[in-house]
């Protein structure tokens, strides 16, 4: 049996908005395993690095105009083994919707006792941490 391969493709750029106490997340049309919400994500494109990726996917998918502030790092993401870059961003102006109604079908802004409701499985370190002190309980 072959083993799925993830070589070769495009990394993900993740955006790790709070705003207000909460963070942003997105839940997905079509769940990649136990993954239905998520942070706002999506392929990085040639030439772009993380952290615009991670601006430009939230603001295709939720409408919000944020900026990039601090990178939290990488990983190869334990349940589907894409290489996964986290941005912390800034929120700049708009309201969140979900503005790409193909790939979701829902968002929220949740706070730190919500999270193990959204996020089934362990955060990376780094992403826990700053939510640990970023978020309201």
């Amino acid at each position: 049996m072959a083993e799925h391969s993830t070589e070769g493709l495009p990394g993900i750029a993740v955006a790790i908005v709070v705003q207000d106490g909460r963070v942003l997340m997105v839940r997905r049309r079509v769940a990649e395993g136990q993954l239905s919400w998520q942070f706002p994500a999506g392929r990085i494109a040639p030439g772009e690095s993380p952290a615009q990726a991670a601006v430009r996917e939230t603001a295709e998918e939720t409408g919000l105009r944020i900026a990039a502030a601090r990178d939290l790092g990488g990983r190869l993401h334990p349940q589907n083994g894409r290489r996964m870059s986290y941005t912390v961003c800034e929120f700049v102006s708009g309201i969140a919707t979900v503005a790409d109604t193909e790939e979701l079908d829902a968002l929220a802004w949740v706070a730190r006792g919500e999270l193990p409701e959204y996020v089934p499985s362990p955060m990376f370190g780094p992403v826990q941490e700053y939510l640990d002190a970023t978020l309201a309980d």
